[in-house]
């Protein structure tokens, strides 16, 4: 029989589930040496890797599971984007996630990047059972203050979902609905489920600010999303506020 070239096996290997790959590589080393072995450890650290990310999803699973098991079905997970900047909305979503789902790479969006996180973004949606998106503008921030414009943000993302959720995981907020709620610091690290609503949070906000960017050009919104750095107070002081700023949080800037 011909030996194989390493790249027809890695054809062969790359259709294959990592750890199949490993094994049957593995097999084949035995017959046609080292070359061989080398590729198989390939596919081997490949296996590692996933294995590993699925023992972290698992574990950011906890809340859900035990909500699971108290007898929850639709567990929704909440997290909010924008509470500090001078301009622009807060906003909240909310997401159900089916039970078991693997979602590669899912963690709280402030630790990934904006390419991983508009990936996340579609597999999300794709993949949610349900999930909700809620805004809240400047002009009402301003009025009720951001404290209560986050929670009613986190509201409005309940009450347009598909499915409503019967159990609540938040990121440290107490809303004021008839849904069992949990609300734990750092969730968005902690919870699948409010991990996948901080990406759907972050990234509708972000694309918020660079159409808004494109309205109130000079103030380099679509860059820092209306946080304050020095950039954006520099033009506040040199344009003044737009439309968009936030009243109650620029008062020291003009």
């Amino acid at each position: 029989m011909k030996k194989p070239t390493l790249k027809c096996l890695k054809e062969q290997a790359d259709r294959m589930e990592a750890g199949e790959a490993f094994k049957w590589l593995s097999t084949l080393s035995e017959e046609y040496g080292d070359h061989v072995r080398n590729l198989a450890d390939i596919y081997y650290k490949r296996w590692e890797a996933i294995r590993a990310e699925e023992d972290r999803l698992l574990k950011m699973s906890s809340m859900e599971l035990e909500a699971y098991e108290n007898g929850y079905l639709y567990v929704g997970g909440i997290d909010e984007a924008g509470r500090g900047p001078l301009a622009g909305p807060v906003v909240a979503a909310c997401v159900i996630l089916p039970p078991g789902v693997i979602i590669h790479k899912l963690n709280d969006s402030k630790k990934l990047s904006e390419s991983v996180r508009d990936e996340l973004f579609n597999q999300i949606k794709e993949k949610a059972l349900s999930y909700g998106i809620g805004i809240v503008d400047n002009r009402k921030i301003d009025e009720i203050n951001i404290y209560e414009a986050t929670k009613k943000a986190m509201e409005l993302a309940v009450g347009c979902m598909k499915i409503r959720p019967d159990y609540l995981i938040i990121d440290s907020v107490k809303l004021n609905i008839d849904i069992p709620q949990k609300a734990v610091p750092k969730a968005d690290q902690n919870s699948v489920s409010v991990a996948a609503a901080s990406i759907l949070a972050k990234v509708t906000r972000d694309r918020i600010m660079e159409k808004l960017d494109r309205e109130y050009p000079g103030y380099g919104l679509a860059k820092h999303k209306g946080y304050g750095t020095k950039e954006h107070i520099m033009a506040i002081r040199e344009k003044g506020l737009s439309p968009i700023h936030r009243l109650s949080f620029t008062k020291n800037f003009v």
